[in-house]
């Protein structure tokens, strides 16, 4: 039976100092995890329970976005519209999280290239990380 209490997919507060973390959803059953939360498991449809999700993870694939979005929900900021990247990050936890990558560097972005993710009040924010050797 799926989970019908409120699913808070946002950002959970960690320790204080660390920044806030998403929080998703792993099945007890076939091990899923799934962002944004859901109460039932995407695959086999079983109750799932709260998760916090990796501050790091790997660049899937990215893109540019170089015209604004339909308005609404998009308000565009009063300087007006700069493209911006936005890509899927991938989490060790096995899910992928849509992202906006804030660089504005877009030849320096690669794929597989580590980020760390965090929520905001609407889409996930991603910067680039230096990989360590």
């Amino acid at each position: 039976m799926p989970d019908d209490s409120p699913v808070q997919d946002r950002a959970e507060v960690t320790e204080a100092g660390e920044p806030a973390r998403l929080r998703g959803r792993r099945c007890g059953g076939c091990a899923v995890t799934a962002y944004p939360a859901d109460g039932a498991c995407p695959r086999c449809g079983r109750a799932t329970s709260a998760v916090t999700l990796s501050a790091e993870g790997r660049l899937w694939t990215w893109t540019v976005q170089r015209f604004a979005p339909k308005a609404p929900p998009y308000a565009p900021p009063a300087e007006g519209f700069r493209p911006f990247a936005v890509g899927y990050v991938e989490l060790p936890e096995g899910v992928r999280v849509a992202a906006v990558l804030d660089t504005d560097d877009f030849d320096s972005i690669r794929i597989g290239m580590p980020v760390r993710i965090g929520p905001t009040g609407g889409v996930p924010r991603a910067v680039p990380v230096e990989e360590t050797p």
